[in-house]
């Protein structure tokens, strides 16, 4: 009697894992090292003083592993805590990690965004923490590391983490990824419910979710959501990203330019798929992953022209 045919398990889904799983999970199996991990208790110094719950790695891991055989850090947001949010030690972590890329030269990182942004009960030294990120990225990046973004977690990302996104080499999101600075109750709040309901999904998603940041050029893969399915953008995109250089700004540039001149009067997504030569833009919303996919290969704007 033959033995029975081995039986792949499906890929975890990326949105409902855990930050520690999905860095665990996107690398060779059993070469994920974390470091600074729960056990070193590393917290915010500042939630204490609100009576509010710390979390031993402060909500985001931060390692080393190898992805194909090759060696990579890694980073990734816990959203399920505090949304995510950068504070005073969750944004040292991911600067130690960007430096230790810029000091070896070559080796990639991969972040694993989930971010609202900064916490507010963190408010002045969270946003210094994204300055001090954004600036040891583009060092990492000058140093000649790739740094790829992948987006597809529970509370998006938003506000410094949309900022630090923008500065990456290249981006993957998922349907469930969303990409903005100001997220839409911040809009809300600020400037009406006429301006932008919040409690509108499908504004949501259509303004800033990760189809429509596809096709407007603001993330170069758009995955379905498994780990395994993320795994294989970072492979592609470390291979795919552009060198950062001045001719790479300059093209990046004109290519910004030329999105502005192309949507800049186009209000609402819909009418920018529509620009963009989407036959039926109504369409994309329920678009299955791999539709989409063939759809954004054909007409999608790629960052920096990337190959």
């Amino acid at each position: 009697m033959s033995p029975p045919a081995e039986v792949r398990r499906p890929s975890p889904s990326w949105y409902e894992s855990a930050a520690r799983d999905r860095a665990r999970l996107l690398l060779d199996a059993g070469t994920f090292t974390e470091f600074l991990g729960p056990e070193a208790r590393e917290m915010s110094p500042h939630l204490g003083i609100f009576d509010l719950p710390r979390q031993f790695d402060d909500g985001i891991v931060v390692g080393s592993g190898k992805l194909a055989g090759k060696p990579v850090l890694v980073a990734a947001q816990e959203g399920r805590f505090m949304g995510g949010a950068f504070g005073e030690v969750h944004g040292a972590k991911l600067v130690g990690l960007l430096r230790a890329a810029r000091d070896t030269k070559t080796m990639p990182v991969l972040i694993l965004f989930d971010t609202g942004g900064v916490r507010l009960q963190e408010a002045n030294v969270g946003e210094l923490a994204i300055g001090e990120v954004m600036r040891a990225l583009i060092e990492a990046r000058r140093a000649g590391a790739k740094v790829i973004g992948l987006v597809g977690g529970r509370a998006g990302c938003y506000g410094g983490g949309g900022l630090i996104a923008g500065t990456c080499s290249a981006l993957a999101v998922s349907e469930h990824g969303r990409i903005a600075v100001s997220g839409p109750e911040v809009i809300e709040t600020n400037r009406g419910v006429e301006e932008f309901d919040s409690k509108d999904r499908s504004l949501v998603w259509r303004t800033m979710g990760g189809k429509h940041r596809r096709l407007l050029g603001g993330a170069e893969l758009f995955v379905d959501d498994t780990i395994d399915a993320f795994r294989a953008a970072a492979i592609a995109l470390i291979e795919r990203a552009p060198a950062f250089d001045l001719a790479m700004l300059k093209a990046e540039q004109a290519r910004l330019a030329e999105r502005l001149k192309r949507f800049g009067k186009c209000a609402d997504g819909l009418d920018v798929w529509k620009q963009a030569g989407v036959a039926d833009p109504a369409r994309v919303p329920g678009m299955p992953a791999d539709e989409f996919i063939a759809l954004a290969q054909r007409i999608g704007e790629g960052r920096h022209d990337a190959r």
